[in-house]
């Protein structure tokens, strides 16, 4: 019996390609895209990636939020008859590869699918490399813990950094105390013991761990120094090449950053590591409702996030590095001059790197709360402005 016997079981698909088939052609005009994935059902391979690869080019042919729904369950249903051909000519790495991108840039439909192949070509994957017993201690560290200088820090941080009102600190704070000083109140503050239980603390600093449990998933990362700037683009790499690029990163490299991403929907060991194992995970809830979301940022040091604000209350959590954080009142964003533009609205047009004191006369001025975030803090931030810089 070979490793991939069985294929991978699609009831999903099986049950929705009727209706998307339909709904493809109905609404989105794809007559030929259907004949594909009608031929690519039976088990035609060209077929399979013509379809996939004119899915592709309607996900690309415009903003992504003008996108028909329509396409991305279709590129879904292409990116599924692609990995199962794949699967079985036993290229697993491919096979993980396609299933990736359907997550990645496919609609929800199917997304049971997805997750159970994910889960078969994972196992596989681990059963085949033998040298996966990767412990945890740090033998082989993905970032330096040399001396933090601080002093030495300033020079790269912006104007007056770390000279105002620095952000309160609060060690065994009970969900009542953070709910009536800071939540109710409106003020962010870092809650500086709720991680030691997390052992990715360790792990994740540990680039053999990180390799064994993400490093054959695709991610989206961002190149360039931040989302405002001409030469910014963004990628789809695995997550050891990311590590990889992490690693050769020097001062004249343009850095490579995973920003805002749902790894841990990828990436299940990861989550392990960390929520799972959360003290006072109540905090997260504290406000009602659901949890929006939790993402991952991951990048080199000198990654800077622009002036922005959320539209949702955040938990930052640190838990390898440090970074600075600075913080403006939402009463103030529109003295900090938002982008007129509709996808940027939420973004400053002020660098504070470099402050163009005409167009911008009185944002030197502005009051702000500052902090440099250390390994096993977590910042409560408010919807307000702020941003960051890895350090």
């Amino acid at each position: 019996m070979g490793p991939t016997n069985g294929g991978i079981a699609t009831p999903a698909l099986d049950q929705e390609t009727p209706g998307i088939l339909q709904r493809v052609s109905e609404e989105g005009g794809g007559y030929t895209f259907a004949r594909m994935a009608a031929a690519a059902r039976d088990g035609d391979a060209r077929a399979a990636e013509a379809a996939r690869e004119m899915a592709w080019e309607q996900l690309h042919c415009g903003p992504w939020h003008s996108v028909l729904p329509i396409w991305r369950d279709a590129y879904s249903m292409a990116c599924l008859h692609v990995a199962k051909h794949h699967f079985a000519l036993g290229d697993l790495s491919e096979t993980l590869k396609v299933l990736d991108l359907g997550l990645i840039m496919g609609g929800s439909l199917l997304k049971v699918d997805f997750e159970c192949a994910v889960d078969k070509v994972m196992t596989l994957l681990q059963l085949r490399d033998n040298s996966n017993n990767v412990d945890d201690q740090e033998t082989n560290l993905l970032f330096s813990s040399l001396d933090f200088n601080q002093a030495q820090v300033l020079q790269f941080l912006p104007t007056k950094s770390l000279s105002s009102k620095l952000i309160a600190r609060r060690s065994g704070l009970s969900l009542e105390g953070f709910l009536c000083d800071y939540y109710l109140s409106g003020l962010p503050v870092i809650i500086s013991d709720t991680m030691s239980h997390w052992p990715a603390r360790a792990r994740w600093n540990n680039l053999e761990y990180l390799k064994k449990v993400a490093g054959g998933r695709t991610v989206p990362v961002e190149v360039g120094k931040n989302y405002l700037c001409s030469e910014w683009k963004q990628e789809l790499i695995t997550f050891s090449q990311f590590l990889e690029r992490i690693q050769s990163a020097n001062t004249s490299a343009v850095p490579t950053y995973l920003a805002q991403h749902p790894l841990f929907d990828q990436a299940c060991l990861l989550t392990c590591n960390t929520f799972l194992f959360l003290a006072n995970y109540n905090y997260c809830y504290a406000g009602g409702g659901d949890l929006r979301s939790i993402n991952a940022w991951f990048g080199p040091a000198g990654t800077v996030t622009p002036l922005h604000h959320d539209p949702h209350h955040n938990l930052f959590a640190q838990v390898v590095g440090k970074k600075y954080v600075r913080l403006y009142a939402a009463s103030l964003s529109e003295e900090l001059y938002p982008h007129p533009e509709t996808m940027l609205q939420n973004s400053s047009q002020v660098d504070l790197d470099d402050i163009d004191d005409t167009a911008f006369p009185n944002v030197r001025d502005l009051e702000f709360m500052d902090c440099i975030l250390d390994e096993g803090e977590m910042l409560y931030i408010l919807p307000s402005g702020g941003t960051t810089f890895g350090l």
